[in-house]
């Protein structure tokens, strides 16, 4: 029997993940897995559990919430030496779920993404890693971060809106931040927007910067989106969410292994998979860590 760990968040989709907790472990146990089920009882929860689980020998852990819910989880199984480490799945009930986009559960209902996991192949995909903390899908600053700021402070949106308000309200008061921006493969350094370092190919829910980002290919996409104007924002808002952004001038998009932002206005605030990071700094650096991560992938 296949045994795994299921690591629920209970707040997750506004309280849908813990309504749905015991409706996901029956039906892991239908298709005849042996599961264990967790409930998170407050933030850093998730992460402790999954080194638990890792130490235990559990081979599955799979993380029920959002993606702070995957976050979380994968920074717990990233704790343990590599060749302990379980695999994860994901039975997504968040708002983005831009990490099962990659795993192929997203929107799917509970049942049916435990259907795909079970019958799931187990890939090594890359993680980023900054500050000592790693990232499964993205790291941004600037206007990102600042969404994820305003958003976390508003209540009563649900789905899309609950992205698309917040970039609108944000936009009003922002001011573009001066970074400079080092890698092998870029350099530049200016007022900009906002610098998304992707492993994933989308980012706050809807938002694909990085649309040909590939999470098993030792790199990492970083998208610059200099200073624009609200016009211009108004213009490159739907042609994000397409991924036909990087021909405006704009955009810059490289790939690398490494890769220095620095702010020239004061100390970095950041969002790591959307949880939101002021570590005090006004440099960090952002690599990759290449086939870190076992991971459950539908076909």
């Amino acid at each position: 029997m296949i045994h795994a760990h299921l690591i629920v968040n209970p707040a997750a989709g506004r309280g849908a993940a813990g309504r749905a907790a015991d409706r996901v472990a029956r039906a892991f146990r239908g298709q005849g897995w042996v599961v264990d089920l967790c409930r998170t009882e407050h933030p850093g929860h998730a992460s402790e559990l999954a080194r638990a689980a890792a130490r235990a020998g559990v081979p599955h852990v799979i993380a029920v919430g959002g993606d702070g819910t995957v976050h979380e989880v994968a920074n717990g199984l990233l704790a343990s030496p590599d060749g302990s480490r379980p695999a994860l799945g994901v039975v997504p009930i968040g708002s983005g779920d831009d990490f099962a986009k990659l795993v192929g559960t997203y929107r799917l209902a509970p049942e049916a993404a435990v259907a795909r996991i079970v019958t799931a192949t187990p890939r090594r995909f890359d993680v980023g890693r900054c500050l000592g903390e790693y990232f499964v899908n993205s790291l941004g600053c600037g206007f990102g971060a600042a969404v994820v700021r305003t958003r976390n402070a508003m209540s009563g949106l649900h789905g899309f809106l609950s992205y698309l308000v917040p970039i609108v309200r944000t936009f009003a008061t922002f001011r573009p931040p001066h970074f400079e921006v080092a890698a092998a493969e870029h350099r530049e350094r200016g007022p900009m927007m906002m610098v998304e370092v992707c492993n994933g190919t989308t980012a706050g829910g809807s938002y694909r910067f990085a649309p040909e980002a590939d999470p098993a290919d030792g790199r990492l996409d970083v998208c610059v989106i200099r200073k624009v104007s609200l016009l211009r924002f108004l213009i490159a808002l739907p042609r994000v969410m397409r991924g036909t952004h990087l021909g405006m001038r704009e955009f810059a998009l490289f790939r690398t292994t490494r890769v220095t932002v620095r702010s020239l206005d004061g100390p970095l605030i950041l969002h790591l998979d959307g949880e939101l990071r002021a570590p005090g700094v006004d440099e960090c650096v952002v690599e990759v860590v290449p086939g870190c991560l076992p991971v459950l992938v539908a076909g």
